[in-house]
């Protein structure tokens, strides 16, 4: 009985110190690891070869976006495919019409940009492994969903790497690849706008989600691409605001 009371007292012990260190505040970051991770962060985004690897992680968030909006809206989500050459394509039910399926479809191109700007509210908060963590759940809930070999290689390649470094990795080395992945949220979402006007300008990508907005709502697909820019540097500032305010306040205290 004794031995019993003793193996709980200890498995308690265990689930209260997971709890704090999920849900502790770590140590501020220095201000140059700050600096540093947003300058990585934009190289990958500007360079062509990084971008092309790194835009893998935009897809994920585009279509975690697509499918996060179907649920809500009461769709019902059929599945999820991730390609090689970054493409992405989130098939849900219902109604083809409606608020639903605008919400649907304005959901992708703001994801990246909007869970960007949701993980530098965390970071000001310190809450970095609760960060990865979270990551972590939201990547194994899209799992579920992925019916192609790519993307459930992507996911869970993607997913390993996050565990790894929130279970194993040095506080200062988890704070350097949250602050590199939340910047390059914030930085990534922005580039694929671009990259949509051009291709729908060249006629290449008649379908985009812009153009199937217009469709439903008569807007044209332009403006939709405008919105999604705008939305999107928006968190950008927003994001960078908050990551950096830390910087600013201990840069202006006197002395």
């Amino acid at each position: 009985m004794t031995s019993g009371l003793g193996s709980l007292a200890v498995s308690m012990d265990g689930l209260t110190d997971l709890w704090d260190r999920l849900l502790g505040a770590q140590p501020d970051p220095p201000p140059l690891l700050v600096l540093i991770t947003g300058l990585v962060a934009l190289t990958v985004v500007l360079t062509r070869l990084p971008w092309r690897i790194g835009r893998n992680a935009i897809t994920i968030a585009h279509e975690g976006g697509h499918a996060l909006a179907a649920l809500l809206t009461g769709r019902r989500l059929q599945g999820i495919r991730l390609h090689s050459d970054t493409s992405g394509l989130t098939l849900s039910a219902g109604r083809p019409t409606g608020p639903g399926m605008v919400f649907t479809l304005l959901a992708g191109y703001l994801a990246p940009s909007l869970i960007g700007l949701a993980g530098a509210w965390v970071l000001g908060g310190n809450r970095i492994t609760l960060l990865l963590w979270v990551a972590v759940a939201l990547l194994l809930a899209m799992l579920v969903m992925i019916r192609n070999v790519f993307g459930i290689v992507s996911i869970v390649v993607t997913t390993a790497v996050v565990l790894g470094v929130s279970w194993m990795a040095s506080p200062q080395v988890q704070a350097a690849f949250a602050y590199t992945g939340v910047w390059f949220l914030l930085l990534g979402g922005v580039r694929p706008v671009g990259e949509l006007q051009t291709l729908r300008r060249r006629g290449q990508l008649p379908q985009s989600d812009a153009d199937q907005l217009a469709w439903l709502t008569r807007v044209p697909g332009l403006v939709w691409v405008g919105l999604f820019g705008a939305i999107n540097l928006i968190a950008l500032l927003a994001g960078a605001a908050l990551l950096t305010g830390p910087i600013l306040s201990t840069a202006s205290l006197p002395g």
